[in-house]
């Protein structure tokens, strides 16, 4: 087929090992734009960065150069990848669709008129400019930035007390807080006519279950499901401990889960794209509710249907840049069982043992399906993490097996080889949404 060039903005490393692959390289060129927003020097553009000049200078820059556009960065990438494309009449989503769902007062707003049973009481709590109040729905209650991403200050709040703390910021932290949504907003009051800005918090009812997300895309709004994942959190807390795949929730429940997707996506005009829907699931009623709509792909666990299933996520995102209907081929995975295992701190300290190069080399050698990141940060950064996260993320390791109970005989290989810490959260038996 002809070469086709995708600009790829504000790149995961998920993102880069996964395009990297031969199997892109005779379709597909590449071209990369965007800065980390984790990671110095680059998170330092954030004190400058103007998301409508960057659209603005990407469109200049790109203009008959390239036949699509993709991003997979929650944060920033998404929806400034459907604000370009729409700029340059490329395939992609609506950037108010982007946003209906990003914003997360507004998503609970088109969810609670399209499938009101799977919605928790909400309501809008700002925190700008000085200003504060406790929520009416009462205590407890679980409250979150509307604009963020990793779960970044999401809370269960017991009392007055904790809430004041949680958003008890520093003049730095402020600014940062500030200078993290101000794109997001500028966008928003380009695209829609929502008033109410991302220097907001949600407080919203709190919800038991397990946790699970629903894997997707949307082409001309046609809906296809890759599939159900489980997600396991560490004892007691709202941290991932793990994304397992295939779910071993019973198919009538997946089913019922599927319809709820489809029914919401095709209420919010949701008509291209990726999506990772978040839900949680009442053992006891038999309640499904939505966590939160994600309009992309979730990189970190998209391999894992492949090893699975033998589909290519990746070459659909790629597919639907150009406009084309992805080919969701399956059978040929060569795992019966994949997840993605987190390694975390939750005592404010970084891991005791870092892998050498050498180690995860050898690693690799023996396991060569064995993906480790590493996200390793210290002093302030550390610290920032802790408050704003509760815990610290300092790797994540993607890895297949025969079935599950190989697949955790490996995780308990590797980990034990590269000393990594399985640590635990904080003993609490309840379990809300994130």
């Amino acid at each position: 087929m002809t070469e086709k060039n995708i600009l790829v903005l504000f790149p995961k490393d998920w993102d880069r090992i996964e395009l990297d692959h031969p199997r892109y390289r005779s379709g597909y060129r590449f071209y990369y734009e965007g800065f980390d927003l984790f990671r110095f020097p680059g998170n330092a553009r954030l004190l400058t960065f103007d998301a409508r000049r960057y659209v603005d200078r990407l469109a200049r820059k790109y203009r008959g150069r390239i036949d699509g556009v993709v991003s997979n960065n929650e944060h920033f990438g998404t929806l400034i990848a459907a604000a370009l494309a729409h700029r340059l009449g490329l395939p992609g989503p609506d950037p108010a669709t982007i946003i209906a769902a990003q914003h997360k007062y507004y998503s609970r707003c088109v969810q609670q008129r399209i499938v009101p049973e799977a919605v928790p009481r909400f309501e809008a709590l700002p925190y700008g400019g000085g200003t504060f109040r406790p929520p009416q729905l009462g205590f407890p209650c679980f409250v979150k930035p509307v604009k963020a991403t990793y779960s970044v200050l999401a809370r269960r709040v017991e009392n007055l007390a904790q809430l004041r703390a949680l958003m008890d910021f520093s003049p730095l932290e402020q600014l940062i807080l500030r200078k993290l949504v101000q794109p997001f907003d500028d966008l928003m009051r380009v695209y829609t006519p929502f008033t109410i800005g991302a220097q907001t918090m949600i407080a919203e009812e709190l919800l038991d279950g397990k946790q699970f997300n629903i894997d997707g895309y949307v082409h001309n709004g046609r809906v296809t499901v890759l599939g159900i994942v489980d997600e396991v959190m560490y004892p007691g807390t709202q941290a991932f401990m793990r994304f397992e795949y295939p779910s071993r929730l019973e198919p009538e429940v997946q089913q019922r889960m599927i319809a709820l997707t489809e029914k919401l996506l095709a209420g919010m005009d949701y008509g291209y794209g990726f999506f990772n829907l978040e839900l949680i699931l009442n053992a006891e009623t038999g309640a499904i509710h939505i966590v939160e709509i994600n309009p992309r792909m979730a990189s970190q666990i998209a391999n894992l249907y492949r090893r699975v299933d033998g589909c290519d996520p990746y070459g659909m995102l790629l597919d639907l840049a150009v406009g084309n209907a992805p080919r969701p081929d399956r059978g040929a995975g060569e795992f019966r069982a994949a997840a993605s295992f987190v390694f975390r701190r939750f005592d404010g300290r970084g891991p005791e043992h870092v892998p050498s190069d050498e180690q995860i080399a050898a690693i690799h050698q023996r396991y060569p399906d064995a993906r480790l990141m590493l996200y390793l940060k210290r002093g302030a950064g550390l610290a920032r993490e802790m408050k704003w996260l509760g815990s610290h993320r300092y790797a994540v390791l993607n890895l297949g097996g025969r079935d599950s109970a190989d697949l955790h005989t490996r995780y308990e290989d590797i980990r034990r080889e590269l000393a990594l810490e399985s640590g635990a959260g904080p003993a609490r038996a309840s379990r809300t949404a994130t």
